[in-house]
């Protein structure tokens, strides 16, 4: 007790650093895999996968993945009837930085979704890797 008592700011960054080495898994561990935009690509031209947008209406009005579904994540658990079809196609869901898109992977893995993917840094990351996005 003495060692932490005297060391405490030592023992303080120890415990902050090894809580940010776990985030990431435990941020990854409450929705599911996540993916990379070159990766949900590959997932939407070889395995069909479905693209998932839980953002608000306005925020998908300025710009979204092509062909994506948009369904905002405070209507998913009233909509997902509408999803039950694409039970078994690999869902990408996507929000603006991936927050939101985490709770929502997890409310899918909960209702069944087997094959469910968290687009890792959302549109922003999306938007920087050079993929395209349309307002139609």
């Amino acid at each position: 007790m003495d060692f932490i008592a005297n060391n405490l700011i030592w023992v303080a960054t120890a415990i902050l650093s090894g809580g940010m080495l776990f985030w990431p898994m435990l941020r990854g561990g409450l929705g599911g895999a996540s993916v990379s935009p070159l990766e949900a690509t590959l997932l939407v031209n070889r395995e069909d996968a479905i693209i998932l947008d839980v953002r608000e209406p306005d925020e998908f009005a300025r710009g979204h993945i092509p062909n994506a579904r948009h369904i905002p994540l405070k209507s998913l658990d009233q909509r997902l009837s509408e999803l039950e079809k694409f039970k078994d196609r690999p869902v990408i869901v996507n929000c603006q930085s991936g927050s939101r898109s985490i709770s929502a992977c997890a409310t899918l893995r909960k209702k069944g979704f087997n094959k469910v993917f968290n687009l890792n840094g959302g549109m922003g990351s999306w938007q920087e890797a050079g993929q395209l996005v349309t307002t139609k």
